[in-house]
């Protein structure tokens, strides 16, 4: 099966120079999430797998540039359960305390 992202780069010839942001990362419970942001637009294309009810979408949102401080790159919503996904931001965000 063709992913929404994969026909998304496929239709429009996307190289890595055109776009602002990927990322696939997996999430607790078999949860998953992919999101593209492509250079010059103001949206986020994110496919995933709710951690919480196992449904498989795909939405659209506007993206927010986040602070440094910040823990979270973006959230939504599952469209089926409502659940609020969070991707968390890979570097530059706040440490984690070492116990």
């Amino acid at each position: 099966m063709v992913s929404e992202i994969d026909k998304l780069i496929k239709e429009r010839g996307l190289k890595a120079g055109d776009v602002e942001y990927h990322t696939i990362r997996p999430l607790e419970n078999g949860g998953r999430v992919r999101a593209l942001v492509i250079k010059g637009e103001k949206n986020v294309h994110i496919e995933y797998i709710c951690p919480q009810c196992k449904h498989a979408g795909y939405t659209t949102q506007e993206w927010k540039e986040v602070g440094k401080g910040a823990k979270f790159r973006f959230s939504f919503k599952c469209d089926k359960c409502s659940f609020e996904i969070k991707v968390s931001k890979l570097k530059g965000g706040p440490k984690e305390k070492k116990t």
